[in-house]
């Protein structure tokens, strides 16, 4: 007779352990801090780019670096080459640490995020094809609203006051990270026209030392610093998009834990330069790309041309389809139950605020649409109204049901003990009971004392004048 089998279903959307918590609250504290730039960023660039557009013009415009070396660069193409690089050396080590210590560790809890995160892509990348294939529109921006920018949308999360439960915050920042990677093969594969074997070559020599001393445990920013800007200039003359050398050397750190430390180096390093990367890197790219014209004329283009169209409607539409779509199949198909205390509309309006495409669709219509300075433009003036229509829908259905996000919210950080650890986490340790039980009997001995102190004062009240 065979052994019976599990009908067990695993928990979608439940609650984290206590170090991923942790690790993903301090992230995401970070991130919502350099989105709230990142919006303010990109208010001043329109304001500058529509109120002095020849200074702006002239200022992001403005080449420097040595020529020699092939680096005589524009302000806009270091901001988009080199400061971003930055924040793809953070993707890629939120993407090993993800792989080796977080959700994607394990193959099947990792399905359900990749296969969403995957279908979150691959419809808005088929919304733009319907429509320009429709009426006849170029089919090169296909890539532009695949993306997600998770710093932007935790900054509308701020602004809007949502206090989203820290499982559906964990979510959507494994999504952005599995998007994050899925965007990185889209710049690699699809966005090298030229390559140049020799500086390939060679940027390859420099990330087999970097791994080599990383292996051998060598320590010093003033060693890495230098060697990952030498990677980074041979990646730039490679003709491969430059930030691939940021993922690279992201990936190549280690980011489990051995025995005694706190955290790995990928942890610490992750700790330092996420404020660099999410606080100016990402500020400043957008300061000098999302800086374009929004007359009336312009927002027509966005809702008549098929191009704009197409990445409009993939942000909104695509993103918030592919994602819930990808989400529900795979929990039915895995048996994945989701978390009682959650719905899926929860699970809707989280996907809808993945539409917010920001920063990677800004770079990847620059990327795509390169040599027509107006279509740049138009394509980047509808990744604007795209993440903005996004937003105030997302906002919209979460603001619905913010009251029970708010009492999750609570119960997740209630900490009556006071010991630093959320309660939830100590429900089935004795010594959590043993310390609410001495709390609450000092609580009912103080009660105690006061009412005996009350009787006393109204005894003598009622006494003789």
């Amino acid at each position: 007779m065979s052994a019976p089998t599990s009908n067990r279903r695993s928990i979608f959307l439940g609650r984290m352990s206590l170090p991923e918590r942790n690790f993903v609250a301090e992230a995401l504290r970070a991130e919502t801090v350099g989105g709230i730039l990142l919006l303010a960023a990109a208010v001043a660039a329109l304001i500058w780019a529509n109120t002095l557009g020849a200074s702006y013009e002239a200022v992001r415009g403005f080449h420097l670096g040595p020529a020699s070396l092939g680096l005589d660069l524009s302000v806009q193409h270091w901001a988009a080459n080199g400061l971003l690089a930055v924040f793809f050396f953070v993707a890629g080590i939120e993407l090993k640490r993800e792989l080796v210590a977080g959700e994607l560790r394990d193959p099947k809890a990792a399905a359900l995020p990749v296969i969403a995160a995957l279908c979150g892509m691959v419809t808005p990348a088929l919304v733009y094809v319907t429509v320009n294939g429709l009426d006849a529109g170029s089919l090169r921006g296909w890539a532009v609203p695949t993306a997600t920018d998770i710093a932007f949308a935790l900054a509308v999360l701020a602004v809007i006051g949502t206090a989203l439960p820290a499982a559906l915050r964990a979510f959507l920042l494994t999504l952005a990270v599995v998007d994050d990677l899925f965007a990185i093969l889209i710049i690699a594969v699809f966005f090298t026209s030229t390559i140049n074997f020799l500086a390939l070559g060679f940027a390859a020599v420099g990330l087999a030392v970097f791994y080599l001393l990383l292996r051998k445990g060598v320590r010093g920013w003033y060693v890495y610093v230098p060697l990952g800007v030498i990677i980074w200039a041979l990646m730039e003359n490679s003709g491969v998009h430059a930030t691939i050398a940021g993922v690279a050397m992201g990936l190549m750190l280690r980011c489990h834990r051995r025995d005694g430390e706190t955290r790995s180096p990928g942890e610490r390093i992750e700790h330092l330069v996420r404020p660099l990367s999410a606080g100016l890197a990402v500020p400043l790219f957008a300061l000098f790309s999302a800086g374009v014209p929004l007359s009336g004329g312009a927002l027509h283009e966005v809702f008549t041309r098929p191009e704009t169209l197409g990445v409009v409607l993939g942000l909104i539409v695509g993103k918030a389809l592919g994602i819930f779509g990808g989400t529900w199949v795979t929990a039915r198909f895995t048996r994945a139950e989701l978390n009682p205390d959650l719905k899926w509309p929860d699970v809707f309006a989280l996907a809808s605020l993945a539409g917010i495409g920001f920063t990677v669709s800004l770079l990847i219509g620059e990327l795509a649409f390169a040599g027509n300075a107006a279509l740049t433009a138009e394509i980047k003036a509808s990744v604007l109204v795209g993440s903005l229509l996004a937003a105030v829908f997302a906002g919209i259905l979460l603001k619905v049901r913010n009251a029970k996000y708010k009492k999750l919210t609570e119960d997740e950080e209630r900490d009556e003990d006071q010991d630093g650890i959320p309660d939830v986490y100590e429900l089935d340790k004795p010594e959590y009971h043993l310390r609410m039980a001495a709390i609450h009997e000092a609580k009912a001995a103080e009660h105690r004392r006061l009412a005996e102190v009350a009787s006393g004062t109204h005894a003598g009240d009622d006494g003789p004048a």
